[in-house]
């Protein structure tokens, strides 16, 4: 049965939310060079009635675009008349890397390797101080919402510990297609945050700079789907298949540099040997075949044509065991 007990109060940047409403809020985080404050963008939705509360953040790299969308798309759905416990919603965590559509900061820093700052340290350092004390400290859980990067795109997928109990809970409750087992990097917000203990489950999908349809649907159906099974929302979602455990994949990489043609799809399932690319040079002539390493489902793959030795081409989830293959790559 719900709680129904009235919930508390929530205070972020000075702001108090009342249970059942909702307010936006603006952090200052640093000077520019104009002399002006630029602020982190915060919206509480603060609901009637107790329940978890959840942060939902996006563009930590400000060219990774879809994340936000579905926070927006979120936030459509959320009536805190309704809701039970309260979300904390950013949107858009790297403010300066996202007007200038990069991946980094200003100075070059990339936030999600930050974590969990310092308030005298640099831009990058006090801007994820600023984070973990006024969105991570009140939360139990975190979904960080991704693309891929280095024009490279991702199928839709969870990154998580799935040796946690309570974070693989929640990663089959999202039912992204595939949940990619992976540790936590020294410096991101999933290490800073899982140290304060709360779970989180890092969403990556689709690529920089564009708004991928897909990926947004999923990625929205999913978080209303994680909420509900947190018990704070009601209703009924659309259905979507179990997702496919993996624990190991592998890139497959360029041999020689030239113009590559890939012949498979994300989501598409290949043989070890099987071809999955051609590199040729600028007149096509004796193209050399790329071949899968792997059995297993292409979870991302290059965007780039043009390609050097050992450029990854395609990044194969592996069916095989845990106790013949080495640790799934980490990014997040």
């Amino acid at each position: 049965m719900s709680d129904t007990r009235r919930n508390e109060a929530i205070t972020v940047g000075g702001v108090t939310v009342r249970p059942g409403r909702r307010s936006r809020i603006q952090l200052p985080f640093a000077k520019v060079a104009t002399g002006s404050d630029d602020t982190l963008p915060v919206a509480v939705i603060n609901g009637r009635s107790s329940g978890p509360h959840v942060w939902l953040s996006a563009a930590i790299h400000g060219d990774e675009l879809n994340g936000v969308e579905i926070v927006r798309r979120v936030m459509r759905h959320l009536d805190p008349k309704n809701l039970r416990g309260a979300v904390i919603a950013v949107p858009i965590v790297n403010p300066l890397g996202f007007m200038i559509e990069s991946r980094y900061l200003p100075d070059r820093r990339d936030l999600n390797r930050a974590f969990p700052g310092s308030s005298r340290g640099s831009t990058a350092s006090r801007l994820a101080h600023l984070f973990m004390e006024q969105i991570v400290a009140q939360s139990s859980v975190g979904i960080d919402l991704h693309t891929a990067s280095n024009h490279r795109i991702n199928i839709p997928q969870i990154r998580a510990d799935i040796d946690d109990a309570a974070t693989l809970k929640l990663a089959r409750a999202f039912r992204a297609p595939f949940t990619i087992h992976a540790k936590a990097r020294d410096g991101s917000l999933r290490q800073a945050a899982r140290e304060l203990g709360a779970t989180v489950l890092v969403y990556e999908a689709g690529q920089a700079h564009r708004f991928d349809s897909a990926a947004i649907e999923t990625g929205t159906a999913g978080v209303l789907r994680t909420l509900t099974s947190l018990g704070m929302l009601d209703g009924r979602l659309p259905r979507a298949k179990p997702t496919r455990l993996i624990r190991h994949t592998r890139w497959v990489r360029a041999r020689r540099g030239g113009l590559a043609e890939i012949n498979v799809k994300l989501g598409q399932h290949v043989e070890e040997g099987e071809h999955i690319a051609a590199i040729s040079d600028a007149f096509g002539s004796r193209p050399t075949q790329v071949k899968a390493t792997e059995t297993g489902w292409i979870i991302a793959q290059t965007q780039r044509p043009l390609v050097n030795s050992g450029d990854a081409i395609a990044h194969i989830a592996r069916e095989t065991g845990p106790d013949k293959d080495e640790p799934a790559e980490r990014r997040r």
